[in-house]
């Protein structure tokens, strides 16, 4: 008996001759949250079935009549090599399991089918599965360097490779099942990089976004898993909290690193078990929501000082995106300056005011521990203040004029009398090369501005220009 349809993708397939061995194993996967399962009780239908379907994981009794497990799966091995495979069988011989695992099987499971035992060994399996296919496809987007879904990343403003790369890995991991931990500084934009996977994630659910710093563990308790009615004085209704709001769709916890030690291991709960008690109530409620945590610590530094469970990180790691730091792309800022100052503009309703170069060099030598947030507040105030004409340094208080590109490293006895461009061109450059490095160098730190490049090298835009368009005809 076949219970699919054709051409289907499957999460599992359960092949056994016994209908109540398939009930129950189809049974224990969907209340665990494995809904997409198929089963065949006749083994001979197994390789078709295969060839018509999309399968990540197989559980395949041993001993069926007709072909047996045995049989079937050094077959299954040598045309779906990727495909992993679980073993059931009444049978505990340790011949029988080493046999088994040389034919290709990932897992051996004796029946009686212990449900956490399958539950364990499938979900093993899946992310074995999961982690296949992300590393397929990220090789294939990387190789390609597309983009597939370019408009999920449109409030994100950048022309960094970087960005890029990071935009790209989204797309491959945004529909994973697993939870994304995004790590970066303050105001490098992790929210709008959680919605931008929410987006393209496919959910149908909203996302709900909450920032749990500050919250002490009863606060967070009652935040995420609601509270039945009479839980604690005032308790005087039944409050669903954000995970059951979050259902179908994505829950993202921001700054998880101050969580206290408690909070911790109840998040490690939902994360392991999608499952969670309301305050309060002794009645389990699953988790049906994509999670995406956040935070702008260090968390490996947090693990050593005892502030972090270390289980709970690596639970954390399967799909890890640390955004650079605004200082770590420079090209960006001259890009963000520009948008920051037309979204000034329209609020305060007045004319955009273009940058001077001057503004623009300082700008991108300037480091900003803020981030994206940083600069955004600087402008906002710069043109909330702004008469007319053009935006210049005076506009931004405390911001320096920019300080020379590069600097003379005298060489030193440790170096053996190296000098700076010996560790840049490993012999003597021509002053050419020196010419062609300092213009690269400070059209990457411009964005491409020749007026600002030019301000940084100390030359006039016109032979930054010229430069450039000699070498491109050279």
């Amino acid at each position: 008996m076949v219970t699919a349809v054709h051409g289907q993708k499957y999460t599992v397939l359960v092949v056994d001759d016994e209908t109540e061995a398939l009930s129950l194993i189809k049974t224990l996967l969907n209340k665990s949250g494995i809904a997409s399962v198929a089963t065949l009780s006749d083994s001979r239908d197994t390789i078709e079935f295969l060839a018509q379907h999309d399968v990540a994981v197989l559980i395949l009794d041993l001993m069926m009549p007709h072909v047996s497990g045995a049989e079937l799966l050094p077959l299954i091995h040598t045309n779906y090599p990727h495909l992993p495979v679980i073993v059931t069988t009444a049978s505990n011989d340790i011949e029988t399991v080493v046999e088994c695992m040389r034919n290709g099987a990932c897992d051996f499971i004796v029946k009686p089918v212990n449900a956490k035992r399958l539950i364990s060994s499938v979900s093993r399996a899946l992310n074995v599965d999961n982690l296949r296919q992300e590393v397929n496809a990220l090789k294939d987007y990387l190789m390609s360097d597309r983009l597939e879904y370019g408009d999920a990343f449109n409030d994100i403003k950048t022309r960094s490779r970087r960005m890029r790369a990071i935009f790209q890995y989204v797309e491959v991991i945004a529909q994973s099942l697993q939870p994304v931990l995004i790590t970066g500084e303050t105001g490098v934009g992790k929210e709008m990089l959680a919605r931008s996977i929410h987006q393209i994630s496919g959910v149908k659910g909203e996302l709900v976004t909450v920032n749990v710093a500050g919250l002490d563990d009863t606060m967070f308790s009652d935040t995420l898993f609601g509270h039945k009615k009479g839980a604690f004085t005032g308790a005087d209704q039944i409050r669903d909290g954000l995970v059951c709001k979050a259902s179908g769709g994505t829950l993202f916890l921001d700054e998880i690193g101050d969580l206290s030690g408690l909070s911790q291991v109840k998040l490690l709960r939902l994360l392991q078990e999608n499952e969670f008690y309301p305050v309060g109530s002794d009645a389990i409620k699953r988790c049906s929501a994509r999670l995406i945590l956040a935070t702008n610590q260090d968390l490996e530094s947090a693990i050593k000082e005892g502030r972090f469970r270390k289980d709970l990180y690596y639970r954390l790691c399967c799909h890890h995106i640390k955004i650079p730091a605004l200082r770590e792309r420079r090209e960006d800022v001259s890009l963000l300056l520009s948008h920051f100052i037309d979204e000034a503009a329209e609020k305060y309703a007045k004319r955009a005011p273009a940058a001077s170069p001057e503004l623009i060099a300082a700008l991108t030598g300037y480091d900003f521990p803020g981030n994206v947030r940083e600069l955004q507040a600087m402008v906002f105030d710069a043109v909330a203040r702004h008469a007319n004409g053009v935006l210049n340094l005076r506009d931004f208080p405390g911001l320096s004029p920019a300080t020379p590109l590069f600097t003379c490293q005298a060489a030193s006895e440790e170096q053996g009398g190296d000098s700076g461009v010996y560790s840049l061109f490993g012999r003597l450059p021509t002053f050419r090369e020196i010419e062609d490095y300092l213009i690269n160098e400070a059209m990457k730190q411009s964005g491409g501005n020749h007026a600002a490049a030019a301000t940084l090298l100390g030359i006039t835009r016109q032979t930054v220009t010229n430069r450039i368009k000699s070498r491109s005809t050279s």
